[in-house]
């Protein structure tokens, strides 16, 4: 017993006594001790109460379920205290008013086109922003439908103009497909899931088994989000009642051909009719048939028709006000809207903002204020293409310029390892969160859970696309996390009708306690970010990072026989690194009596280092695509949520565009150049304010 006492004497203080950025020595202790007493707070019992309410019906974007959904959580918001409202944009979400699909050669089969099931209220399976069409075509087998599946049909002399192509799910988000099968000349697009990838090969399929039934169909939208994402009829500015709106035929994300989504049920029929040649074994799915590229004989009959009008989309936002640097925001966001039930996607992350909400809530009623504005949003329309955080974002831009520290973003939630991507001037503070918080099942700190192995340092993922961070990060410039468990047993019903509670609960985080640990983190997250007494950001790790971009791009230049001169990339990087140290170095004399420094002081030292992230973004966007603005990270063009790290650079690398490759070098260091001066300010600044 005594061993045990001098064990947990010599590590409980330790653990109270561990560093925490943007805090003073002397406050480490209090912090952590506000931070157990807050993470004991959230209860597993809540959140089954939530996801029940939210997902025992269908509720997706512009109907009356998703009205439900918000005015159930603004109603939680405000018996717990929160000033909230909902915010209404009327944007362009086109459900099918008719469907059709069937072979016409070389045998007749008319496709069902439905889930088996409780079909109450159920949307019908289709893809959002499908052009409207009537198309009988040859049929040809395209793989996964990415770019180097072009190539390989290059090489078989196989050419999809004119055809219909059909292309399995994965390997590329599904909008990449009917775009790259519009741009090779196809005039129509199948996408299903292959039960190799999605389905009995990987597991037991629904009821007996997470993965996805033969007749189970991933829903989505195929909206060209590599170009902006958002309300099409609006690109840069907010769908507010009113607003001027491009004309459909102007709006470059909406496609120009049919495209829907199949089951895999409903697949093999077409494609056993196929013949040509028989497709490179990496192309081979888990049907019982030989895959054949064809084209044809298999000749089928696509027609497609949509309501093509505007409907409403209700943001909840619910704000704590600051009580020192109120002017301050720090924003945590997940979707509300779902394809169907969408007990996993996106209610398991809706419920845990719920529960952290009503954790902060408990906090205030316990004498807590936070020293920064916290703002907490449910956003609608994120399915069809962040169409509800887009417009916010584009609506409250000038005042997200002046105001948003952080935003933090969740969506789905289930059992596994702790995901975690975001700007890397947040690595160091979120590193520092998951050390100080345990997985509910190892027991191991969440920093230990994410090396994966020994030896490997925790490391914030890039940002892509995906989720309702984009707008914030690479069109308004806020620094972004984006958060959640999963990776284990995720299963197969993603999109579909079989995404309810019984799948969850069985087959998922059942028993909650992830959506808990979630909380927990969240929790943390948002009382370290909003009562620092200095925003926790650290600039050596971005410097680091974006020179192991340089150097990768470098390599993949001379595979590709191109130069590209990183020369004035190099010299920002080296004055970056510089400028992090002198940071860190007023930083921490200044960390060892902040608790001394009148608040006022440290106002400006703040807002410098808010506005840092906004000296990556150039006014005039990314090639060829002017919303993206972020010259660090963006979605690829032709990878869709995939990151594209320096993207201007490195697009025109992977085109062998070796004049564009160079003159985006000279944009990223104009942009480094810009962040330079602004860590320099800061350090000036946190200089003065401690004197």
């Amino acid at each position: 017993m005594f061993r045990v006492f001098v064990l947990f004497f010599l590590i409980f203080p330790a653990f109270s006594q561990a560093p925490i950025r943007g805090f003073g020595n002397d406050q480490w202790k209090s912090e952590h001790d506000r931070e157990e007493k807050a993470t004991a707070i959230p209860q597993r019992e809540r959140l089954k109460i939530y996801m029940e309410r939210m997902a025992s019906k269908p509720h997706h974007a512009g109907s009356a379920g998703s009205r439900a959904v918000a005015e159930y959580a603004l109603g939680l918001f405000k018996e717990w205290g929160f000033d909230a409202q909902i915010e209404t944009f009327e944007a362009l979400l086109p459900y099918p008013t008719s469907r059709s699909l069937e072979m016409t050669e070389p045998v007749r089969y008319r496709a069902l086109l439905k889930e088996p099931g409780d079909d109450r209220d159920q949307i019908p399976t289709f893809n959002a922003y499908s052009a409207t069409g009537d198309v009988t075509a040859p049929l040809v087998y395209v793989n996964y439908g990415v770019p180097e599946d072009y190539e390989v049909l290059a090489k078989l002399s196989i050419d999809v103009k004119g055809k219909i192509v059909i292309a399995r799910y994965g390997h590329s988000w599904r909008g990449i497909k009917p775009k790259l099968a519009q741009e090779n000349g196809a005039v129509g697009c199948l996408i299903y899931s292959d039960p190799r990838d999605d389905g009995y090969f990987q597991g037991d399929v629904y009821p007996n088994g997470p993965m996805r039934p033969a007749q189970g169909v991933q829903r989505g939208s195929v909206m060209d989000m590599p170009l902006y994402p958002g309300d099409p009829l609006t690109p840069g500015w907010a769908s507010v009642p009113g607003a001027k709106r491009l004309a459909r035929a102007d709006a470059k994300t909406i496609l120009k051909i049919p495209v829907m989504p199949i089951s895999y049920g409903d697949a093999q029929p077409l494609l056993e009719q196929l013949r040509g040649p028989v497709v490179p074994e990496a192309w081979r799915g888990a049907l019982p048939i030989t895959y054949r590229a064809g084209p044809g004989p298999a000749t089928v009959r696509l027609k497609l028709d949509f309501d093509w009008t505007n409907k409403p989309v209700l943001d909840v936002i619910a704000t704590i006000p600051g009580g020192v640097y109120k002017d301050q925001w720090i924003l945590y966001g997940n979707h509300h809207d779902a394809w169907v039930n969408g007990a996993s996607d996106p209610i398991s992350g809706a419920a845990v903002l719920l529960e952290t909400a009503r954790t902060l809530a408990e906090l205030r009623r316990q004498g807590w204020q936070p020293k920064r504005t916290i703002r907490l949003a449910l956003w609608d329309g994120e399915e069809f293409g962040l169409v509800g955080s887009t417009e916010w974002t584009e609506k409250h831009q000038e005042e997200l310029e002046r105001k948003a520290a952080v935003y933090i973003n969740s969506d789905s939630n289930g059992r596994g390892a702790i995901g975690a991507a975001g700007s890397h001037t947040l690595e160091t503070f979120m590193r520092e969160v998951l050390r100080d918080l345990n997985d509910p099942v190892t027991q191991k700190s969440l920093l230990e859970s994410t090396r994966g192995g020994a030896g490997i340092a925790f490391k914030l993922g890039a940002l892509g696309s995906g989720s309702d961070y984009v707008g914030f990060l690479h069109h308004a410039g806020v620094a972004s996390l984006n958060l959640g468990f999963g990776g284990a047993d995720v299963g197969g019903v993603y999109h579909s009708a079989y995404d309810i509670l019984d799948w969850f609960h069985r087959f998922s985080d059942g028993e909650l306690v992830y959506g808990k640990t979630l909380a927990q983190v969240m929790v943390s997250t948002l009382i370290r970010l909003a009562d620092a007494p200095v925003l926790p950001f650290e600039f050596h790790t971005l410097s680091r990072t974006v020179h192991a971009y340089v150097e990768d791009i470098q390599k993949e230049a001379l595979k590709s026989g191109g130069t590209v001169d990183f020369h004035d990339v190099q010299a920002q990087l080296t004055r970056l690194h510089g400028a992090a140290l002198a940071y860190d170095t007023e930083l921490t004399a200044l960390m060892k009596r902040v608790a001394s420094v009148a608040p006022e002081k440290l106002v400006k030292v703040n807002e410098a280092l808010e506005h840092a992230e906004r000296t990556l973004l150039l006014a005039d966007g990314l090639p060829h695509r002017e919303w993206y603005r972020h010259q660090i990270y963006a979605p690829g063009m032709y990878t869709g949520y995939g990151v594209k790290t320096l993207p201007g650079i490195r697009e025109a690398v992977d085109a062998k565009r070796w004049d564009e490759a160079n003159q985006q070098v000279h944009r990223v260091a104009q942009a480094l150049r810009a962040m330079c001066a602004q860590v320099e300010e800061a350090t000036r600044l946190i200089k003065l304010a401690g004197e």
